[in-house]
């Protein structure tokens, strides 16, 4: 039969497959401001998708398609969160939650923090835990150097401080 007499219109459902957001395989470690932010991703998400029309044309079901994949990625991130509260930590070791200032070669003062792989966000110096930074700072004290394997090139940092806060 040709296909002009095919009933379906192949447009109508084109660009509606909307794919899963992959999951990381690493433990899920939250501050306790990255579980909050977690919580109001899934109720803004619900809000939203309650605010969607009825409408059944394509772009609405899009829409909603990525909506409910978005909140099943944030609800399973809630679910897999390990809280890890900052003020629980060895104040004298960079571990998860640290806010970590390090002199670089140059004398110049850099301060991060290392928080979960969803609450990163480098405009706000914060690196996720599984981040090559990070990794080379954790389990140091105040005065080790580390190596910073950037692409580049490896720069040596020097701890400076160490704090955990709420």
């Amino acid at each position: 039969m040709s296909r002009a007499f095919v009933k379906e219109n192949d447009l109508e459902h084109a660009g509606i497959d909307v794919p899963e957001r992959p999951i990381s395989a690493e433990k899920n470690y939250v501050t306790p401001s990255g579980l909050k932010e977690l919580e109001v991703e899934i109720a803004l998400l619900e809000t939203e998708r309650t605010k969607l029309s009825p409408n059944s044309d394509s772009i609405n079901k899009q829409k909603k398609m990525q909506l409910e994949r978005d909140l099943r990625y944030f609800i399973n991130r809630l679910e897999s969160a390990i809280l890890v509260r900052p003020l629980d930590q060895d104040k004298d070791k960079v571990l998860f939650s640290a806010l970590v200032d390090v002199e670089n070669e140059l004398g110049n003062i850099l301060n991060f923090q290392i928080v979960g792989e969803d609450e990163s966000n480098i405009k706000m110096n914060k690196i996720a835990y599984t981040s090559p930074l990070a990794k080379a700072l954790i389990g140091n004290a105040v005065g080790d150097e580390v190596v910073w394997n950037k692409p580049s090139s490896d720069e040596i940092l020097t701890i400076v401080k160490i704090q955990y806060k709420i």
